[in-house]
Formats: C-alpha cells, sequence, structure tokens
C-alpha cells in the first residue's frame, strides 16, 4: 500500500508548485476579465463577461485571431518540413558535420529580439540589404518598401519565423533519427530498397513519436511569439500584422484596457489547451494503434 502511494507523494511538491505558478494567475486572470478594472488595476464590479463580449464584437481581435492561425500554421508546418530534410544530413557521416551542426543551431544562440531588429534593418526600404542584393543582381530595378504592407511584411515575418524555429526543430529531429539502428537500413538497402521507400517505410514511421513532440512544443511556442511581430512591425501598418500577442500587449500597455487584455490572455490559453489535449490524445490513439 505504501509503495503504491510513494510515487504520489514524491511528486506532490512539485506539482503543488506547478499548480501555484500556473492557475494562481490563471485565476487572476479570471478576476480581471470578469470584473470592471481600472487603468490602475483596481477591481470593481461584475460586468457581466462584458469583456468577452467586446473582443466578438471587435473586427481587430477576430482579425488577430485568424492571423495567429495563419501564423502559427505556417511557420510550425514550415520548420517541419525543412528541418526533417537537414537533420536527415546532419545525421549523415561527411567531413564537416561539427561545423554544419554549430552553424545550422547559431540562430538559436541569437535572442528572438536581435534577431528581428537585423531583419528590420535587412529589410529596411530605404537602405536595406536585401533591396541591394537584389538590384545589385539586376532582379528589381527600385526599392520596395518590405514592410510597408501586409502584403510582403507578414510573408516575411513568417519565413524569418520558420528560420528562428528550425534549428530547434531540427535538434528534436537529431535526437530521433541517432535512435534509429543502423541495422535497419542495411537490412532494407539488402532487400533492395531506395532511399524514398526508406524514409517511408523506416524513418518516418519511427520519428513520428518525435514530429507529435515537435509540433506540440512548436505550437506552442511559435502562438505566443512576441519579438518577431513586435520589432518588425508592432502590427502594423494600420494592425495588418497583428497576432493576439501583439493584439494583447496594446490592449493592455497602450490602450488600458486590462479586462480585454486579460480576456485575451484566457483566450489564448483555452485555444492552446484545446488543441494540446487534442493532439496528444490522437498521438496517443495512433500509437496503440
Amino acid at each position: 500500500m505504501q509503495n503504491r502511494f510513494l510515487p504520489y507523494l514524491l511528486t506532490l511538491p512539485s506539482l503543488f508548485l506547478a499548480a501555484v505558478v500556473i492557475f494562481w494567475p490563471v485565476w487572476d486572470l479570471i478576476q480581471i476579465s470578469t470584473h470592471e478594472v481600472s487603468r490602475f488595476g483596481q477591481l470593481r464590479e461584475f460586468n457581466d463577461f462584458a469583456n468577452f463580449a467586446a473582443l466578438a464584437a471587435d473586427p481587430d481581435f477576430m482579425a488577430a485571431l485568424w492571423r495567429t492561425g495563419q501564423w502559427t500554421v505556417l511557420v510550425v508546418g514550415g520548420a517541419l518540413l525543412l528541418s526533417i530534410p537537414v537533420a536527415m544530413i546532419l545525421n549523415t557521416d561527411f567531413y564537416g558535420r561539427g561545423v554544419a551542426r554549430v552553424i545550422i543551431m547559431l540562430p538559436w544562440a541569437v535572442s528572438l529580439t536581435m534577431t528581428a531588429v537585423v531583419w528590420r534593418w535587412a529589410l529596411s526600404g530605404e537602405s536595406g540589404m536585401l533591396n541591394s542584393a537584389l538590384i545589385g543582381l539586376g532582379l528589381i530595378d527600385h526599392n520596395i518598401q518590405w514592410l510597408a504592407s501586409a502584403e510582403t511584411a507578414f510573408p516575411m515575418q513568417v519565413m524569418i519565423g520558420i528560420l528562428v524555429t528550425v534549428p530547434f526543430t531540427t535538434t528534436i529531429f537529431l535526437g530521433g533519427l541517432s535512435s534509429i539502428p543502423d541495422d535497419l537500413y542495411e537490412a532494407a538497402a539488402l532487400e533492395g530498397a531506395t532511399p524514398l521507400q526508406q524514409f517511408r517505410e523506416i524513418t518516418f514511421p519511427l520519428l513520428k513519436p518525435f514530429i507529435n513532440i515537435a509540433i506540440v512544443l512548436n505550437t506552442i511556442y511559435v502562438f505566443n511569439s512576441f519579438p518577431i511581430i513586435w520589432v518588425m512591425t508592432q502590427g502594423g501598418p494600420a494592425n495588418s500584422t497583428d497576432i493576439l500577442v501583439t493584439h494583447l500587449y496594446k490592449l493592455a500597455f497602450r490602450i488600458g484596457k486590462l479586462g480585454e487584455a486579460s480576456a485575451v490572455s484566457l483566450v489564448m490559453f483555452a485555444i492552446l489547451l484545446v488543441f494540446t489535449m487534442i493532439y496528444v490524445r490522437l498521438a496517443m490513439r495512433e500509437q496503440r494503434a
């Protein structure tokens, strides 16, 4: 009897600490979002969920919600598609592999804010490095204002988001590839399997658990990513590149609507919680099958 409950007793302190760290802020958010709040954070009377109703009627919030979905799917999907072949190349034995791995990991070592600052300078419409390079190659004949409209700014932000997500995702896949025995590939080669068949029948199935981990972690990370959008455009021009986290920041610290900002936080928390629960459940069901 004692042995059965011992693991729960040993993990109880850490579970209690995690509950305090997670649920205490969530409870505060619920309190703020369901009450009238002054600009100084003082709670007043219950507001009948008026902040959530205001969000539902706010076109900027709905646009940011839709754009957050696009941002997350494009960045996570693009990082997955790039990271698998990169990890497979880095997993092979070739001269300079260690240097290549370091180069791939370098963007991960640099802060997102610094990366965004460098890219904002590179995409400058007047003296940016990208315009200079394209004009030098003869691909364009005039400067392009890359960050002046959502049609060019948002795709550039997605591209940068993919580039800074690839190192972490590649690390996960390298761990998965290193756990696959070489004997499987040798046996497949003896049977006449092509590299594509080996990938389809061996590599991809055995990488699925690591792909699931990468999808969940990257979705949480990218969904809440703030620096790239904010540093490059601050959600502009005219809120056209806002995602939920930048919209939340504006509501809380520029407009002073702390109640609506807290409601946005709860919406984001609920979306991520539901996504994680559904995806993990589906992944576990597939693994059991």
